[in-house]
């Protein structure tokens, strides 16, 4: 954990020095905040280009301020997608969709305590609703299993979720969701005879 605890510590710092904006961590990572830990070995963080300090108004999103200022760091290793950041890979993700940019900006603040005589580190993390939202519309069979996870562990807040589900159309998904995995919808309206 002290690993994961020093990549934070330089993502807040990259926010501090104006390099990255409000960031939220996505993916397996955010799932941790909210149900039992699962196997990860990278770090998803959600970003919007918009807020990147050096970014040119061309239209053309890039991260390379990112990477610059990581480079500068001395931070050059890539593992799989992410660029590796004190042992884990890290992979900043660009707002891309009305969901991810309603996560990002209701995004919360929690603590992480590390352990030991450490001190806790402040982190923005994505809402369970939008975590299980995210994994709907990325539909990977690692994502069906987290989202099974925070049903049967109550770790979402249902009517929060069907909000969030409603404003971004997907409740064909979530039907379809739910028929593939077996779990009686919790939306589906049951007429009485």
């Amino acid at each position: 954990m002290t690993g994961m605890k020093n990549t934070f510590q330089v993502i807040n710092r990259m926010v501090e020095d104006g390099v990255i904006g409000r960031y939220a961590i996505s993916g397996a990572v955010a799932a941790l905040s909210y149900i039992e830990p699962t196997l990860t070995d990278d770090l998803d963080i959600l970003i919007s280009v918009d807020e990147l300090a050096t970014q040119r108004s061309s239209g053309f999103a890039t991260l390379e301020p990112i990477f610059t200022y990581l480079r500068k760091a001395g931070y050059t290793e890539f593992k799989r997608e992410g660029i590796v950041i004190e042992g884990w890979p890290v992979q900043f993700l660009p707002v891309a969709n009305d969901l991810d940019a309603e996560s990002l900006a209701l995004a919360i603040e929690i603590e992480i305590e590390i352990g030991g005589n450490a001190p806790s580190i402040k982190v923005r993390t994505l809402r369970a609703e939008h975590v299980v939202a995210s994994a709907l519309r990325v539909d990977r069979p690692k994502d069906r299993i987290r989202i099974c996870q925070f049903l049967a562990e109550n770790a979402v807040d249902l009517a929060a979720l069907r909000a969030v589900l409603d404003r971004h159309g997907m409740r064909e998904a979530w039907s379809k969701f739910c028929v593939r995995t077996g779990i009686p919808d919790p939306y589906e309206v049951k007429l009485k005879p």
